[in-house]
């Protein structure tokens, strides 16, 4: 089926969404500005803004916030574990083990309050 998109005045975007052959087709006009009968272009930006995937937030922006505002480092392993301990997805590190040469530490209470602060000012929870 084929859908066209007309993208302005001057081009038109065809898209093939199947290898079967259309049934028919339909012809589409659309006006773009202000006035009756016409799209505006405000809307459509706005729309487009709300479908706009999230920032992907990296263990590095939350060390610089982190230190920023508390004045102290954390080191990803207490991102990570703070995170395992919320259940927060992980991703598949390229650098993984099998087995750990030595246990994992555990962060303070202080750092685990500051890495919860920030993955909620990075909206991650």
């Amino acid at each position: 089926m084929c859908v066209p998109m007309l993208v302005s005045t001057h081009v038109e975007t065809v898209v093939l969404l199947s290898h079967k052959k259309p049934d028919g087709h339909i012809n589409v006009k659309v006006e773009f500005g202000e006035g009756e009968g016409k799209v505006p272009l405000d809307n459509i930006a706005k729309r487009a803004e709300e479908y706009k995937p999230k920032e992907r937030v990296t263990y590095k922006m939350i060390k610089e916030y982190i230190e920023a505002k508390y004045g102290f480092k954390v080191h990803t392993a207490y991102i990570a574990e703070v995170k395992r301990d919320l259940g927060l997805p992980m991703y598949d590190a390229p650098n993984a083990v099998e087995e750990l040469k030595q246990p994992r530490k555990h962060p303070t209470a202080e750092k685990v309050e500051a890495i919860k602060d920030a993955l909620k000012h990075f909206e991650v929870i």
